[in-house]
């Protein structure tokens, strides 16, 4: 697919279901969405496990009267919430394709390896031979398994086309385990999550101003701030030369790198941010200097529902 915008949305909070509090709903995003949209940012990140398909209807609302042709929709099969039948795999995507008033997704995966290799398999026995096929992709997969989903799909005529990592620059394990260049070697698009690091380096999050006590996130990140400090500090020179703000650095970071971030959005500055960061062409120089200060921090930002790609 060559029509891919240079970042994606992610629809993960998008559901009033207290996951991410209750003051989020659809009237307080379809502005985010519209906003995205006018654009030209089109690609939607969602999967079932959010919200248990809360956030797809949600979703789902704001496409209902719009051209299919002028958005693209990712979705995900998620192996712990299927529901132990020999028809897993299809039931899933028929169930996905209902919640969201859709008779195809644009780019669809796996969400996790959980029972890996199994649901690709299954997966590429669903699409062999049917039309509309979409991007076929991976999630959270190292190296061999990404090679190991590759061969699977290649046996029945389709192809692995995504592959979707933990990817920022305090956690570069993807790049390092080599499969950003197995990607570019096979015509794979890499899309990068958590670029900015549930906020940790949008540079607002200093030690005088720690992330909310008792989150999730807090008791990743806060421990490090410190550090953080000090790549948030290369943010700002940046930010300043380009006329943008510190959190628009990684991301126009992430997008050097030839990955595709995606963004949680739930508020429009967000979208408007994202906008900024795909303006921003950072150097080569600049590039280097900026892993280089983040590599020397010596971060461990891998979280509970991941693993280090090896």
């Amino acid at each position: 697919m060559t029509n891919l915008p240079k970042v994606a949305f992610g629809a993960c909070a998008w559901g009033n279901d207290g996951t991410f509090g209750n003051n989020i709903t659809p009237d307080s995003l379809k502005p985010i969405f519209d906003t995205a949209m006018e654009n030209g940012l089109n690609l939607w990140d969602t999967a079932y496990a959010y919200g248990m398909g809360t956030y797809e209807k949600v979703l789902a609302g704001f496409l209902k009267d719009l051209p299919r042709e002028s958005y693209l929709i990712s979705d995900k099969f998620t192996p712990q919430c299927e529901n132990g039948k020999p028809t897993a795999m299809e039931d899933m995507i028929k169930m996905q394709l209902k919640l969201m008033e859709l008779d195809h997704f644009d780019i669809y995966w796996i969400h996790n390896v959980w029972g890996a290799p199994k649901w690709i398999e299954e997966l590429a026995k669903y699409f062999e031979g049917k039309e509309n096929v979409p991007m076929i992709g991976v999630s959270n997969h190292n190296l061999a398994e990404i090679k190991e989903a590759d061969a699977i799909l290649k046996s029945h005529d389709l192809k692995l086309s995504a592959v979707q990592n933990h990817y920022s620059l305090i956690n570069r394990s993807s790049e390092d385990s080599s499969i950003l260049d197995y990607c570019r070697n096979n015509d794979i698009q890499f899309f990068a999550y958590m670029v900015l690091e549930q906020g940790a380096l949008s540079g607002k999050y200093d030690t005088k101003h720690p992330m909310p006590a008792g989150s999730a996130r807090a008791k990743t990140y806060n421990p490090y701030l410190d550090k953080l400090e000090i790549l948030n500090a290369e943010f700002k020179k940046l930010a300043d030369k380009y006329g943008v703000g510190p959190a628009q650095i990684p991301v126009a970071w992430a997008i050097a790198k030839s990955t595709l971030p995606i963004i949680g959005v739930t508020k429009k500055n967000q979208v408007l941010d994202a906008i900024k960061a795909m303006n921003v062409t950072l150097t080569k120089e600049e590039i280097v200097n900026l892993e280089k200060v983040a590599d020397s921090l010596e971060l461990n930002v891998i979280r509970s529902w991941e693993k280090e790609m090896k």
